[in-house]
Formats: structure tokens, C-alpha cells, sequence
């Protein structure tokens, strides 16, 4: 993303108080992380201190000080989806990715995260991608899912 892209998304929040989160928010959705660049842009525009703007970027799980790849995949590695199997999961998607939770594929294809729940226990395992809930996984169907998002452009 160039900077006239990130200085139009600043532009929106010109002259409005409280608004850093919905900013970074945006930025996130756009850029799949918050880089250097965006938050020297924002300083600038905005006058909000960079250490402001680290601070909350750091502290929200949405956002992301580090590149993300097209689709965030979180396994959750809660109670309930690891008696079912969970961790077969998280290794099935290891493998079939090639990297390792908490890793970016150097395609920037693919983030994979665990997370202690996900709300939703009787359908054990659960994983989240991009949003879109996925029940009672085993490893076949994950590496299934997977490589049809690998296949996307």
C-alpha cells in the first residue's frame, strides 16, 4: 500500500477525537498489519505519539505490528476442542502450510495462530479463518480447506 493509499483511509478520522482504534482497524483490514509506514503516517496526520500508537497496536489481538498472510487461520487449543483433537488439527495445519503457529508462510498466503476458545465448544475442534467458523474439524478436512485456499487467488 503506497502512502497517498494510507494517507485516504488517515483522512477519514482528520479532526475526530478518539478514533485511533477504528483507524488502525481500517489500516489492519487493508494492509494485513500495521507497518512502520502507517504509523509514521499517522503521527504526522494526526499528531498522535507514535509510542500512543505502538501501545494500542501492541495491545489489541486484531492488530498486528508483523506482516499477516491473505488468511489468518486460528486453531482453537481451548479445553474442549483439545480433548476432541485439536492439536491433530494444529499439526495437520503445520504440515500442510509449512510453518508453525504463530509463524507467516513467506507467501504471506497464510498466519496460523492458536487461541484458548473460540465460543463455540460443542463443536470441538473449531477453527477460524478469516472469520468463517469451521466445526468438528479433523486434519483431513483442515489440509482439504487449506489447499482450496491455497489454490485461491
Amino acid at each position: 500500500m503506497t502512502n497517498s493509499q494510507i494517507d485516504k483511509i488517515i483522512a477519514k478520522y482528520e479532526g475526530k477525537s478518539g478514533v485511533l482504534i477504528q483507524l488502525l482497524l481500517e489500516l489492519q483490514r487493508e494492509l494485513n498489519w500495521i507497518s512502520p509506514e502507517a504509523v509514521k503516517r499517522i503521527n504526522e496526520k494526526l499528531g498522535i505519539p507514535i509510542s500512543e500508537i505502538y501501545r494500542v497496536a501492541s495491545f489489541y489481538t486484531a492488530l498486528s505490528l508483523e506482516p499477516r498472510g491473505k488468511y489468518l487461520i486460528r486453531v482453537c487449543a481451548g479445553t474442549a476442542c483439545y480433548i476432541r483433537g485439536g492439536l491433530r488439527v494444529l499439526d495437520a495445519a503445520e504440515k500442510t502450510i509449512g510453518i508453525k503457529a504463530g509463524e507467516t508462510s513467506s507467501d504471506l498466503k497464510f498466519t496460523l495462530e492458536t487461541v484458548n476458545c473460540l465460543g463455540c465448544c460443542a463443536l470441538g475442534p473449531v477453527v477460524e479463518i478469516n472469520g468463517k467458523y469451521y466445526g468438528t474439524v479433523t486434519p483431513k478436512r483442515l489440509e482439504e480447506i487449506i489447499c482450496r485456499k491455497r489454490s485461491e487467488k
